[in-house]
This record gives structure tokens, C-alpha cells and sequence, in this order.
């Protein structure tokens, strides 16, 4: 959902600027974006094996880093790094605390589910004294009022920050601002 966020940003401002200089608003030219749907269907083929999420994180790596003259997607590309690294060190998925897990889902008791349980299709409980890079996992949560809860990673806010970026400014500014 965050990365959806930085998107519609991104777009928004984009035609905003577009508007205020009498422009038509490209979206960034990216090359291979044919992997993208391959990567999220690998994430969506198999909760419960830790190969394909790991593949699917490894083609957004390579996505990113094959398109990173592009504004924004080395801090889309970092941000893919630091939550490939969590993932990677702690069996393929992203961990998640118990005390998150329990601010999503209060009607839950968190004390009944072990270490290593899954939680949708990628996350894992994980108490933070077992999980290897800790500050880099699922850990922060958006207000209580807001009606879409769902938690999220500093990598996350990286790839939402670089995807607002990428699709907020063109490549190329606008003839009006090119020096002579």
C-alpha cells in the first residue's frame, strides 16, 4: 500500500507540473517492465516456501538496478536492498513483531503463535531478539485513523519515496527550464 501511495503521489505531482507548464506528462520510460508481474506472481504463487519470494525480490533488485538512470530508482533500488538483506537473513521473509502483528490484529493473541509463523504471503513473527536486522523489518504502522493498516519497513518507505520521485519528475525537465 505504500508503494501504491508514492505512485499516485508521484503521478499527482507530475501532472501537476505538467499542468503548470502547459506540458503532457511522460511517465518514466522504464525498460524490462514485463519482470514486474513475473515478480509479484512468484510472491503470490506460494505462501509457504521461502524460494519464489526470494527469486521475486532478486528480479525487483534487478528491475531497479536495470533501470536506475532513472530519477528516483536508486532510492527505489536501495530501499529493494534493504528489505532483500532482512528477508534474505531471516528465511526468506519479511519478520514481523509480535507487538506489530498484535496492533494489526488485536482480536489476536500473539502468545498462541510461535516464532515463525507466516502471516500473509510474506511475513514472518519474529520476537526482535531473533530477528537479524530488526530495524529493517516490518515495524512501523501508518495513524490509527486511517482505515488501511498494514505494516511496513524503512526499505518500504525508501521504494515509496523513489517510486514518488521516478513518476513525479521527468527525466528530462521541460524545455522552459534547460539551460542555454
Amino acid at each position: 500500500m505504500i508503494l501504491l501511495t508514492g505512485i499516485a503521489l508521484g503521478v499527482a505531482v507530475g501532472l501537476g507540473a505538467a499542468a503548470r507548464h502547459r506540458a503532457r506528462y511522460e511517465a518514466p520510460a522504464l525498460q524490462y517492465v514485463w519482470v514486474v508481474p513475473v515478480a509479484l506472481l512468484l510472491q503470490a504463487w506460494e505462501q509457504s516456501a521461502e524460494f519464489p519470494i526470494i527469486a521475486s525480490q532478486l528480479i525487483l533488485l534487478a528491475f531497479a538496478f536495470l533501470n536506475r538512470s532513472q530519477r528516483g530508482m536508486k532510492v527505489l533500488l536501495a530501499g529493494a536492498a534493504m528489505n532483500f538483506l532482512v528477508m534474505a537473513s531471516n528465511g526468506g521473509y519479511m519478520p514481523i513483531s509480535p507487538q506489530t502483528a498484535s496492533r494489526l490484529f488485536p482480536q489476536l493473541n500473539m502468545q498462541d503463535y510461535p516464532p515463525g509463523t507466516l502471516f500473509g504471503a510474506k511475513d514472518v513473527l519474529l520476537p526482535p531478539e531473533l530477528t537479524r536486522f530488526e530495524w529493517l523489518a516490518d515495524r512501523f504502522l501508518p495513524p490509527a485513523w486511517l482505515p488501511y493498516q498494514a505494516a511496513f519497513s524503512a526499505g518500504d518507505v525508501f521504494i515509496a519515496i523513489g517510486a514518488c520521485w521516478l513518476f513525479a519528475f521527468p527525466t528530462n525537465p521541460p524545455p522552459s527550464e534547460v539551460q542555454s
